[in-house]
């Protein structure tokens, strides 16, 4: 089995189009402009991880034919990355066993608050959700296969949300400033997914300017825009694009 990651969602908060059928400046007619909230998935070695369980979750498995998880990796506390949550829970009857779930002390700290009843008994519900906060480097296993990750704080407005790197593969999706000091872990990356919010300057997210002076600075291989608002229309933004660098869409796919 090729190892392989996915974009199951490439939206920002909202998604594309809002639920009032706002399309913005994206051409409705474009299939890769109706964009679900950001969520992604690893397969590697057998393992089945989640980053992310966005409100979407249901329609993004279905869509990737996703027949079971075995670990979920949380970027941040907001609603767009972890309400879908509580669909984790056929595959916990299905496996008999609770799903681990990775993020920072923070994150998992507001997780239990906001969904206590994944992770404790309440009012006749079983836990599903084993929680385990990570340090620099964690690994997730699964027999004897492992996936090492090293995970590490960026900015994104008035919260910190975690970065995740594996297999010269960088995840970071929601983000407006990455300390000097983490630029190590991004040297010689094949793929960087780098959130690009919106044209315009936003206060926790980058923006076009910011997520294509990034991609300068790191250059990977290739860099996939994500976390993409209704005024970024696929088309015109995979135009003005070098061949480096192409906007995310609902779907995408490559082997590592």
């Amino acid at each position: 089995m090729k190892n392989k990651f996915t974009i199951l969602g490439c939206g920002s908060s909202l998604g594309s189009p809002w639920i009032t059928n706002y399309w913005g400046s994206c051409d409705k007619k474009n299939p890769k402009n109706l964009r679900t909230r950001c969520s992604a998935h690893i397969m590697y070695k057998g393992l089945s991880i989640m980053i992310d369980t966005s409100p979407d979750i249901k329609s993004q498995f279905k869509k990737n034919k996703i027949k079971n998880i075995d670990a979920v990796i949380y970027t941040h506390e907001h609603a767009d990355q972890t309400s879908g949550i509580f669909e984790l829970r056929p595959f916990v009857w299905k496996n008999k066993k609770r799903i681990p779930v990775f993020g920072s002390k923070r994150t998992i700290k507001r997780l239990k608050n906001h969904y206590t009843y994944c992770f404790f008994p309440r009012l006749g519900y079983k836990p599903i959700l084993n929680a385990k906060i990570i340090k620099n480097s964690f690994k997730i296993y699964k027999n004897k296969k492992f996936l090492k990750i090293n995970a590490f704080d960026v900015q994104h407005g008035l919260i910190k949300s975690t970065a995740y790197v594996f297999s010269k593969i960088a995840y970071i999706s929601d983000c407006n400033y990455i300390p000097n000091k983490y630029f190590r872990y991004l040297d010689g990356l094949d793929y960087l997914i780098i959130d690009c919010l919106k044209k315009d300057k936003h206060p926790s997210h980058f923006n076009y300017n910011d997520a294509i002076s990034i991609a300068k600075k790191i250059n990977p291989k290739k860099t996939i825009l994500t976390n993409l608002h209704v005024d970024l229309d696929y088309k015109k933004l995979k135009e003005k694009l070098p061949s480096s660098i192409v906007p995310a869409y609902d779907g995408l796919s490559f082997n590592f």
